[in-house]
């Protein structure tokens, strides 16, 4: 079952990163060491299998760095 869009938010967040707004759905998550990713869908829609990929390999830069 795929994970929900709220719950790679929560993911971000607590690695540290910061929404810094965006447009429409999408939200741009950037953390002070200066990874960013954007997030796209509303909080309760599946998340597609290449945000799961972008969220775990931006936190994964942020915890090396």
């Amino acid at each position: 079952m795929p994970r929900k869009v709220r719950q790679l938010i929560e993911d971000l967040e607590k690695a540290g990163f910061r929404n810094r707004g965006g447009k429409g759905s999408h939200r741009n998550f950037q953390h002070p060491k200066g990874i960013g990713v954007t997030i796209s869908g509303k909080s309760g829609a599946d998340a597609k299998p290449y945000q799961e990929k972008q969220v775990r390999a931006a936190i994964e830069e942020a915890n090396r760095r």
